[in-house]
């Protein structure tokens, strides 16, 4: 047997200016005494006295207030028959139940996650997410607690996310890749897709949605520290060793096209390794002074 899920919509409720009948129920209620003092051996008058100060009383009972951007769902026996969104004093029959929701901007920060990335990596992960109530209705009577369900669905997204994507680019990577490292307005906007379809039962509209925090777990923080500060000296040395090469490249075509110096394959060798070394070198080189022939 299948269930169907019936869905709440918002729409206007019928309710009246809050000041008029705040007048007229204060005047009921002055009212109502003075019938009665005005013959208190009367019973008929004594009687509607009461109900006159009565009726202004249950008058006064259907008075609320609503802010700016507040709400005010209206329902009778629980059968619902709209919101109101009007601000001000306002007015609705005692007989009805009110529930005010409030229709702010909300910024949620998420509490750090503890999560594997796409590699594999345990890595920890926080979200700030801006979000608002954009139908009351459903918010109110489509789920429980709107604000316990926008949390979990924000954590639910913030582990989906980080199974999809690397914290940062790695060595054998063969092609690049978009990782949450270095690609945040992309993952940020994929974020904030997700979101708006979970949240969406619920009445929620997601406004923006940002990685607060991004680090590795501390049980692999100082690994990953070294990997990074050497692939950082790896990628210093290729750059070295591409402009020595360069240079020397340079240099022998130079001496080559002036005649300086003639120079065999052995000794182009040679001083192609001394080059390198002195290029390449983490330390300055020491010079040595040949007295000698150019071969001795």
């Amino acid at each position: 047997m299948s269930t169907t899920h019936s869905k709440s919509s918002e729409r206007p409720a019928s309710t009246a200016n809050g000041l008029l009948m705040l007048l007229l129920g204060v005047l009921l209620m002055l009212a109502g005494p003075a019938l009665v003092a005005l013959n208190p051996d009367n019973a008929f008058q004594v009687v509607g006295g009461i109900l006159v100060a009565v009726v202004g009383l249950l008058l006064l009972c259907g008075l609320y207030s609503l802010q700016p951007n507040e709400g005010m769902a209206i329902l009778l026996f629980g059968d619902y028959r709209g919101t109101d969104r009007k601000t001000g004093l306002r007015w609705v029959l005692p007989w009805y139940s009110r529930k005010k929701v409030s229709l702010r901007v909300r910024n949620l920060t998420s509490d750090k996650l503890k999560v594997n990335d796409r590699r594999g990596n345990p890595i920890e992960i926080a979200a700030n997410v801006v979000w608002r109530v954009e139908d009351s209705a459903q918010a109110l009577f489509d789920v429980d607690d709107y604000q316990t369900f926008v949390n979990i669905q924000v954590d639910t997204a913030l582990r989906d996310i980080a199974s999809h994507y690397a914290y940062d680019h790695g060595e054998e990577d063969a092609a690049p890749e978009m990782t949450l490292r270095s690609d945040a307005e992309d993952v940020a906007a994929r974020l904030r897709d997700e979101l708006v379809g979970r949240v969406r039962v619920a009445g929620v509209a997601v406004d923006e949605a940002r990685l607060a925090h991004l680090a590795y777990a501390p049980e692999i923080a100082g690994a990953m520290l070294r990997r990074q500060q050497a692939e950082a000296v790896l990628a210093a040395r290729r750059l070295i060793v591409r402009g020595a090469v360069s240079m020397v490249e340079s240099a022998l075509v130079d001496l080559g096209e002036r005649g300086v110096v003639e120079l065999d394959e052995d000794r182009k060798a040679a001083m192609v390794s001394n080059l390198l070394v002195v290029l390449c070198a983490d330390r300055d080189a020491q010079p040595v002074v040949n007295t000698g022939t150019l071969y001795g």
